[in-house]
């Protein structure tokens, strides 16, 4: 009952201090499976020692007796080598050659051709393979075939009586067959030999590789900020990086210990919180979520991540909880919330004050053709014959008692229905260009309303949009700089195409047209060409449900420095602009699907304005 019984690990175990002590601290020091190796090398040292011991003991044969204590010396010697060796390549073949002679010794000394036939002379080519490797063992090998298998049946077959017991059919096959026996030892030997390299190169990469791999993954943990740790399933600490260790030292003093409750010092009410996500964790269910924590008196925000650790079978063993402490992106993202509201108020000003521009230049450049109108219109009134007609009736109330004899004969009554035949067909002209100056005015006016109302409702919202022929609101366009057109001197042509009806928001259209207009005509004035002229196309592409207006003048042209910054807010080359025209021109062509583009070749070269608008009915609506 009270017998001690000794596991197997152990009895595997107790010889290797042993063996250890006979090999010097170099082969000590060396791998495991090299040292494994040495220690075989001393284990069957000492073994066949102890066998020649034995072998001396039983035997009375003088000869036999002086080559057992030769072997015995040999091993002896060889242990003694693997004391001070300092590489197994020397103990390993003095090992190999006294077992070799040994062997043949034992042969030559007996009067029986049964020893050169024994099995055990099969370990040395299996034992020199493992100890000398498949070369050299080789060479041991052939030596071995070489004496046993031909020199001593020659020898033995020279001086002896004839086999013993065998006949001569028998003997020389037999002794064919152990040197095929010694080959075959040597071969499997070899082979084993060579998968066993194979299999520890295997195995010493693969342990390489595991180690490269634990050591990228340790410093991958400890070089990171990030706060890294493993417990199990009850909340002990397993393993910690140097962030956690720092963080718990500077909350408690002291770093934590492995295997000790990881919150054993926070609060029971924290405790329990923490078990109960702890539970939810061990059920499966990783976990996130950010915390707050007191630190000497500053208040930090961790971003805590728990996740469970799964074995082969999927068995959840224990937990990994990454913190990271998120305080400065806590604060940033409040500063960033400030700054936010702060730049909202801000673009809301800056989209006022666009809004204001914009009516103040649309209103402005409309107000320009008003102007032309009403001096027109003044002029009119100041040249109006309406006098004449005044000076005529005021002649008939004179003479109203005596008209026949007026018309008959006085001068100025005979003359009198002819001036009114003409007078009235000056007022009637007048008329006409009075209503027509008139209805260029309404237009002015309804456009004005229109861009007012339009930025009213929002900068960015369109109008109505209606189905329009592009040609004809071009043509409105141009009757409202018609007049300063023709006094300056200024050639208008127009090559229109076959161009569909489009759905367009009207006035938003009207106000790029008028801009692009002002501007050519602002070109073309400062121009010193003689002949100025002002082009304007219109055409689309079916293919790409695209139409293009183009406005082109041989004014002053660009310069190629400017061409990057013509539709940036402010930015003007004329002396008496604000530079909010086409920039206001560019954002309404993209409210409408479409774009604005520019090219020149130069200044004093002209510029060429084009306008790219959706012909899709869908595109514009969208």
């Amino acid at each position: 009952m009270g017998a001690h019984v000794e596991s197997p690990r152990s009895l595997r175990i107790w010889p290797l201090p042993l063996l250890d002590r006979l090999l010097s601290e170099r082969l000590r020091a060396s791998p495991p499976t090299e040292l494994n190796r040495y220690r075989f090398m001393t284990g069957v040292s000492l073994f066949f020692a102890f066998c020649c011991l034995v072998y001396l003991l039983g035997t009375s044969s003088r000869p036999i007796r002086v080559a057992m204590c030769i072997s015995m010396l040999g091993y002896l010697g060889t242990l003694v080598v693997l004391r001070r060796a300092h590489s197994p390549r020397g103990p390993a073949w003095l090992l190999c050659l006294v077992l070799f002679q040994a062997l043949t010794a034992t042969v030559f000394l007996s009067d029986s051709p049964i020893p050169s036939l024994h099995a055990a002379h099969m370990l040395l080519p299996a034992l020199a393979v493992y100890l000398l490797g498949v070369r050299e063992s080789f060479l041991l090998t052939a030596l071995l075939m070489i004496v046993l298998g031909l020199v001593y049946p020659r020898h033995y077959t020279a001086t002896g009586t004839g086999p013993f017991f065998l006949s001569e059919a028998e003997f020389w096959p037999l002794h064919t067959l152990a040197v095929l026996s010694f080959l075959g030892a040597w071969g499997l030997g070899a082979l084993h030999s060579t998968v066993g390299i194979a299999a520890k190169q295997r195995l010493e990469q693969t342990l390489e590789d595991l180690s490269q791999s634990e050591n990228k993954l340790l410093s991958l943990i400890e070089s990171t900020d990030d706060l890294i740790c493993s417990l199990d399933l009850e909340g002990r600490l397993i393993i910690a990086n140097s962030a956690q260790k720092r963080l718990f030292f500077r909350r408690l003093g002291k770093e934590p210990r492995v295997g000790e409750y990881f919150f054993a010092h926070s609060t029971p009410e924290r405790q329990l919180l923490w078990k109960r996500r702890f539970a939810q964790t061990a059920s499966g269910q990783p976990l996130r979520f950010e915390e707050e924590y007191l630190l000497h008196g500053e208040r930090i925000t961790l971003d805590i991540c728990i996740t469970p650790i799964l074995d082969k079978e999927r068995r959840i063993t224990g937990m990994t909880l990454f913190s990271r402490d998120i305080s400065a992106r806590k604060e940033a993202e409040a500063r960033m919330g400030e700054m936010h509201r702060t730049l909202v108020d801000a673009s809301r000003q800056a989209g006022m004050a666009e809004i204001a521009t914009g009516v103040l230049h649309n209103v402005g450049n409309t107000l320009n053709s008003v102007n032309v109108s009403t001096t027109l219109l003044s002029d009119l009134l100041k040249r109006s014959r309406v006098t004449g007609l005044v000076k005529a009736t005021q002649l008939l109330r004179e003479h109203a008692s005596d008209l026949s004899t007026f018309f008959s004969s006085d001068p100025q009554g005979r003359k009198l229905p002819e001036y009114l035949v003409a007078l009235s067909e000056s007022l009637v002209q007048e008329r006409e260009a009075m209503s027509q100056e008139i209805v260029s005015l309404t237009e002015s006016v309804d456009h004005i309303k229109s861009v007012v109302s339009m930025q009213q409702k929002h900068a960015r919202t369109a109008g109505a949009v209606e189905e329009l022929q592009v040609p004809q609101l071009i043509d409105e366009a141009l009757r409202l700089h018609a007049l300063s057109f023709e006094r300056m001197g200024i050639l208008v042509e127009r090559d229109y195409g076959n161009v569909p009806p489009v759905l367009i928001d009207r006035h938003k259209l009207l106000q790029i047209l008028i801009n692009l207009l002002n501007n050519a005509r602002h070109a073309l004035v400062e121009s010193q060409r003689e002949e100025k002229r002002l082009t304007i196309r219109v055409r689309s592409t079916p293919e790409s449900q695209r139409l293009f207006i183009e406005v082109a003048d041989n004014g002053t042209g660009i310069a190629p420095e400017h061409m990057a910054r013509m539709f940036t807010q402010g930015f003007t080359t004329k002396k008496t602009g604000h530079g909010f025209g086409l920039h206001i021109s560019a954002l309404a062509a993209t409210e409408m699907r479409g774009r604005l583009t520019c090219s020149s070749d130069g200044a004093g070269q002209g510029a060429t304005f084009i306008l790219e608008l959706p012909l899709a009915v869908e595109e514009v609506r969208s």
